[in-house]
């Protein structure tokens, strides 16, 4: 029987599973437009030899992943920075709506204190 744990980390693998093979189809998709644009160019340039035609796309196909894999990894990092300045905003927001709760629930029990020794008060 699998208990609540392993269908947890059973999940968790799934989820890993899921963003790695998400990443492997963006970078082949990626690299397939690579070597479709480098295909395009060498189309335009009729003089090419089949040999220059071919370093031709292999440099533009490497530049053009390298361009990617820069762009990615700028996003990526944009997408931490923003998630910790999130995190930090909500904790904030958090730890004011606790206080505020706080304050809020100690003038309750004020006000039924108050309001019980009124009744006391008059009930003598």
């Amino acid at each position: 029987m699998i208990n609540g744990r392993n269908r947890r980390l059973a999940s968790d693998q799934i989820s890993d599973l899921a963003t790695e093979a998400e990443g492997y189809l963006l970078v082949h998709g990626h690299h397939d437009d690579a070597h479709r644009e480098a295909g395009e160019l060498c189309a335009r340039m009729p003089w090419l030899s089949t040999a220059q035609a071919a370093e031709v796309a292999h440099h533009y196909c490497e530049l053009r992943m390298a361009l990617t894999r820069h762009l990615l990894l700028g996003t990526v990092r944009r997408a931490d920075q923003l998630r910790q300045e999130y995190e930090a905003r909500y904790d904030e927001l958090r730890q004011e709506l606790l206080k505020r709760h706080a304050a809020c629930a100690s003038a309750v029990l004020a006000c039924a204190a108050g309001v019980g020794a009124a009744v006391g008060a008059l009930a003598r």
